[in-house]
């Protein structure tokens, strides 16, 4: 049996502030080791799965659902399933994850501005 939270707790109370901040907020939906990098990669065109992973070599395949399912919930990928044969599915930024478009762009350079590397292909 868990012990119920108080309200008034520190951790309650800056949980809230948090809240507050958008930048938190933004934060909250693309950060992590793997969203940014999934939602930099399909800011070039839709993807199916199989091209993910083969964007993001060192991601498992446990994480990469993981992330897309995150990120769909979270209304920044869009999933779309195919009923060909054999069926398939591929990912896209939905408007809200175009949105960040500019966001990923300015990120991607500070990094490169900072020392960040671009892997020979």
């Amino acid at each position: 049996m868990s012990t119920p939270i108080k309200d008034t707790s520190s951790n309650q109370l800056n949980k809230l502030a948090e809240l507050r901040c958008p930048v938190t907020h933004t934060l909250d939906l693309i950060g992590g080791r793997w969203k940014s990098t999934i939602l930099y990669h399909l800011m070039s065109g839709t993807k199916r799965y199989s091209e993910l992973r083969r964007c993001i070599p060192p991601i498992s395949e446990k994480m990469l659902i993981q992330q897309l399912k995150e990120l769909e919930a979270d209304g920044l990928v869009e999933r779309r399933v195919h009923q060909v044969v054999p069926p398939h599915t591929d990912y896209s930024l939905s408007p809200t994850g175009q949105d960040l478009t500019p966001v990923l762009n300015a990120m991607a350079m500070w990094g490169l501005k900072h020392g960040a590397t671009v892997p020979a292909m």
